[in-house]
């Protein structure tokens, strides 16, 4: 049995990712910003509570001191937790209206929220015997993809968002260099129905959590560095 933490994971893909992985036998954090959100999900699932806000050091130290006090190690990470840019009334924001304001936001939570918590984790995680970090990426993270015409992906007119993707993308192949008896993988999970994008996705999260929890489960022979979707490897 591993002892996972899932960021974001009272709702959407997060909690179905922790859901399989409770099911699955592991023993699960929920890290949530909201404290009260965070222990129903928990209650839900069978899983453990800790608040823990990605965009604020205190929250993620203390984080870190409670899960290293209740179990001394963390076996799998899973940098869920995630902003899009949009617009008051939905919309995605656009080049045109892209500030560097939106990058910094973004940029906040997808980014320096993922490497902070990372960081932050990483005492615990070397004390495992198989650890392994899982950076929930996008599709939308993939040069190749976006700067295809013929792409489904070259659609996206948003900026702020595929740029800090693309960002975990890169954190991803370093750390995997820095590190290499840590798994550690970015995954697109797929364009999902969640509160994210309004629900106006074409899956499921219980769907998109299966690369998620395949990627989580690795073991110590298996893939690092990589950009993976539930059909395999990924162009970056």
């Amino acid at each position: 049995m591993s002892t996972i933490l899932v960021t974001g994971g009272n709702k959407g893909i997060g909690f179905a990712t922790a859901r399989r992985l409770v099911d699955a036998g592991h023993r699960v954090y929920i890290g949530s910003r909201d404290p009260e959100r965070g222990r129903a999900a928990a209650q839900e699932l069978g899983a453990r509570a800790v608040q823990l806000d990605v965009t604020d050091d205190a929250s993620v130290n203390a984080a870190a001191k409670a899960i290293g006090e209740a179990e001394g190690r963390l076996d799998v990470l899973v940098n869920n937790a995630g902003i899009e840019a949009r617009k008051p009334g939905g919309g995605i924001v656009g080049a045109a209206e892209t500030t560097a304001d939106h990058m910094r936001e973004m940029f906040e939570t997808n980014v320096f929220g993922t490497v902070r918590v990372t960081h932050a984790f990483l005492p615990l995680l070397q004390r495992s015997e198989a650890p392994v970090i899982v950076n929930v990426s996008s599709g939308l993270a993939s040069l190749t993809a976006l700067s295809d015409p013929e792409h489904p992906a070259a659609f996206y007119p948003g900026v702020a968002y595929p740029a800090s993707k693309a960002a975990v993308n890169m954190v991803t192949v370093q750390f995997a260099k820095a590190f290499p008896k840590l798994r550690i993988n970015a995954v697109e999970p797929g364009f999902t129905k969640t509160a994210l994008n309004n629900h106006t996705g074409t899956q499921t999260p219980e769907e998109a959590a299966e690369v998620i929890v395949r990627m989580a489960e690795v073991g110590p022979d298996g893939p690092t560095g990589g950009y993976f979707d539930v059909n395999g490897p990924l162009k970056w």
